[in-house]
């Protein structure tokens, strides 16, 4: 009978409900984690251009503490040009290590991004395959589940019936003694 199942239909439903959050949960998990791994990849380029600055900064700085000591000393013209010279070279080669280490190490996060990415779309894939069977095992369940609860409830209607019957029994054969007895 319905007002048998409808608490355990409920109880399924809900369980039902809570896997499927649980399941949405873990996608926006995931999403979110690949979000983030790709914002990083994506910010790389934006510190090594404030990384760059940075060095320039520094190579300027010492340009023009070079130009303050080549106009305030005398004489030191050759000898600044040579050290200019030299430190321009040292600034160019750190510039290239710095492009070049920034390169590796944005190759190097995107493969590690697409990595995560392949695996966790195998990890998702998987248990949403798990959550599939355990719906489809809960749907089953439940249907057992609702077909013992009819069966229960036609058989306590049956008793209450059997029951209303020995009752009416019981008061007839009452009604028969107590018409003996006056008899």
């Amino acid at each position: 009978m319905s007002s048998y199942t409808n608490p355990v239909s409920t109880a399924f439903e809900l369980q039902r409900a809570s896997i499927e959050q649980s399941r949405t949960a873990l996608e926006q998990g995931v999403q979110f984690q690949q979000t983030v791994g790709e914002a990083f990849v994506d910010s790389l380029e934006s510190q090594e251009s404030v990384q760059r600055r940075g060095v320039e900064l520094q190579q300027t700085a010492v340009h023009s503490y070079l130009d303050a000591v080549e106009s305030t000393v005398p004489g030191v013209a050759p000898t600044v040009e040579e050290v200019r010279a030299a430190v321009d070279e040292q600034f160019e080669f750190l510039l290239e290590n710095h492009a070049e280490a920034f390169e590796n190490v944005e190759a190097e996060m995107i493969e590690g991004v697409e990595a995560y990415d392949e695996l966790t779309e195998d990890y998702v894939e998987a248990v949403e395959e798990q959550i599939e069977l355990l719906v489809e095992a809960h749907e089953e369940l439940e249907a057992q589940s609702v077909e013992a609860a009819e069966q229960w409830g036609d058989q306590l209607e049956d008793l209450q019936d059997q029951v209303a019957d020995l009752q009416e029994q019981v008061a007839d054969v009452q009604a028969q003694a107590a018409d003996a007895v006056e008899a």
